[in-house]
Parts: C-alpha cells; sequence; structure tokens
C-alpha cells in the first residue's frame, strides 16, 4: 500500500542510499519516492498466508519466497518495489552484496488495496512486465474473494480469473498451488 508522493527527485542510487536508512518503505519510479502505509489485518492474514503455503511447498526445492521486506528493482526502468510476495528460482540475482534489492524475480504477487489497486492492475504490472525473469504475476482481492493470475506465454501476458473458495491456481513456473480456502481462511469471506 502506498501514499503520495515525495516531490524529490533522487537517482536510484541516492534512493537506495536513502532507503536504506529510513524508518520506514518507500517505493520508487520515474525519479521520485512514495511512502508505503500500513497494511489492513486481512491484508496481513492474506499475505502471510500464501506466503506460508509457498514457503511449505517450496522447500527442499531451487525458489525463494520473500515477504514484503524484499525490495525488488526493475532495471530498465530504474524502479524499485515492494511486492507483498515474490519467489526467486535458481540462482537469485541482487544488486550488490546487501541482498536486499531482487532483479530477477520469478512471482510477484500483490494483494490490492483501495488505495492501489488500480495501480497494481495498471502502472506497476507494466512495470513489472519490464523484467524477463518474471513469468506470473498475481493480484488477489482482500474485499471479495477473487485472484487475478497472469502468466507469460512468450510474449502475450494470459489472465485467468479464479472467484470461488474450491478453487485452485496452479503456478506452473514454480511447481505450487494456491487453494483459495487457505488464502482466505482467516478473512470473513470463509466460514
Amino acid at each position: 500500500m502506498t501514499s503520495a508522493a515525495v516531490q524529490t527527485y533522487l537517482t536510484p542510487e541516492e534512493y537506495l542510499t536513502f532507503e536504506r536508512k529510513a524508518g520506514i518503505k518507500h517505493e520508487y519510479r520515474k525519479g521520485h519516492i512514495v511512502a508505503m502505509s500500513g497494511a489492513s489485518r486481512t491484508h496481513s492474514f492474506i499475505t502471510g498466508d500464501i506466503f506460508g503455503e509457498l514457503r511449505e511447498q517450496l522447500k527442499g526445492k531451487k525458489c525463494e519466497v520473500h515477504s514484503s521486506d524484499m525490495r525488488v528493482r526493475i532495471l530498465s526502468t530504474n524502479a524499485y518495489f515492494y511486492p507483498d510476495v515474490v519467489v526467486s528460482c535458481e540462482e537469485p540475482s541482487f544488486e550488490d552484496n546487501v541482498y536486499d534489492t531482487l532483479l530477477n524475480p520469478r512471482v510477484i504477487l500483490e494483494v490490492l488495496s483501495p488505495s492501489t489497486k488500480s495501480f497494481d492492475r495498471g502502472e506497476k504490472f507494466e512495470f513489472y512486465k519490464q523484467l524477463l525473469s518474471l513469468q506470473e504475476y498475481l493480484l488477489v482481492a482482500q474485499d471479495q474473494i477473487k485472484v487475478e493470475h497472469f502468466s507469460r506465454h512468450n510474449s502475450e501476458w494470459v489472465l485467468t480469473t479464479y472467484c470461488n473458495v474450491k478453487d485452485v491456481v496452479l503456478l506452473s513456473s514454480i511447481d505450487c498451488e494456491l487453494h483459495l480456502r487457505e488464502v482466505y481462511a482467516r478473512t470473513q469471506l470463509v466460514q
């Protein structure tokens, strides 16, 4: 989740220096930083449960799953974001030896918030599409049972939408499954 943009232009290097000293997280795009706000309880439950499900399924595999503390950089556009959940496989590539900025995610997942859902669906997805390593992008609603799963097929992105608590999202690029019953288990949407 994000709030208003700070109006000072920073280079990517200045941003990274600033961000590593900041007390709160900021995303970066087009030379400007955007402070991130806190998440709702439902957002936190959904994010945590997805992270837990993927962590369990990826044990013993050559993939890493990270929570919203792992920053992702899109080199081609000099943008930095904090996805809610991100998965990298094989040998992760980082910006430098601090290992806090991932360059080659395979799967990115964003839990939608009222203030960010348009950006996550539009401009942010356009930024993410620049990552050649990215194979799957998921948008997870927190006010209804709905997962939008975008998967890369050559140069095209194919959308599949899941809206039933019995649905299972197959993440083929990492050989994992997300059961919507588990994703939404601690929300008021599944009782």
